[in-house]
């Protein structure tokens, strides 16, 4: 392994530049997570983007072990994301392999990561896992008023990390739109092909 600093794939400096002019846009925090429901169907929603994991290129959101997305990513642990950031006109596709952390993680860096994510959530945020399972029958009375220790994750809380394969980023600022595919390559390089629009 070399010890000579390694610059970080352009997908990442762009999706970080991105990031930093629509920083004062609170919509440019949400992208959308695709993932396969087991009939094969797909299924769509809007997450939270919590960082990236310590300098790895890893995604970081939050979820409840009850939801519908962490069945189907135990069940395919692919999932892909699409961003869109209005004032730079560029979206980011992210083809991902997910990992889910919850109480039961064998891995002690993994672990304390999801306290720390954990800890910096916001009180109401930590109470919506308090809340009864998602998607289940509306109970008026199972929303308590009380928040959780902001010490100790709930047991049903987890990070999921998403460590991407293949990032395709379509920047419609010029015409025609510049498209460009990166993939990681297995010696940890990426890759970089412009494709048609």
């Amino acid at each position: 392994m070399s010890s000579s600093f390694s610059p970080p794939p352009l997908w990442r400096s762009l999706l970080e530049q991105a990031l930093k002019d629509h920083r004062d846009r609170s919509e440019s925090r949400y992208f959308q997570l695709a993932t396969v429901r087991p009939n094969g169907k797909p299924a769509n929603r809007n997450v939270v983007f919590r960082g990236f994991l310590d300098s790895t290129h890893q995604l970081q959101i939050v979820t409840d072990n009850r939801s519908d997305k962490i069945h189907q990513l135990h069940r395919s642990p692919w999932a892909e994301i699409c961003w869109y950031f209005s004032l730079t006109r560029q979206q980011f596709r992210l083809s991902a392999q997910t990992t889910c952390i919850d109480e039961n993680t064998d891995h002690s860096f993994l672990l304390s990561k999801r306290i720390q994510v954990w800890q910096q959530l916001s009180d109401a945020t930590r109470q919506q896992f308090t809340w009864p399972a998602c998607g289940t029958d509306r109970d008026k009375n199972g929303f308590p008023g009380t928040y959780p220790n902001p010490d100790t994750p709930l047991p049903n809380f987890v990070l999921v990390l998403f460590q991407p394969i293949e990032v395709d980023l379509v920047d419609l600022r010029e015409s025609p739109p510049q498209r460009i595919h990166y993939q990681l390559q297995p010696n940890g390089d990426w890759s970089e092909r412009p494709l048609n629009p």
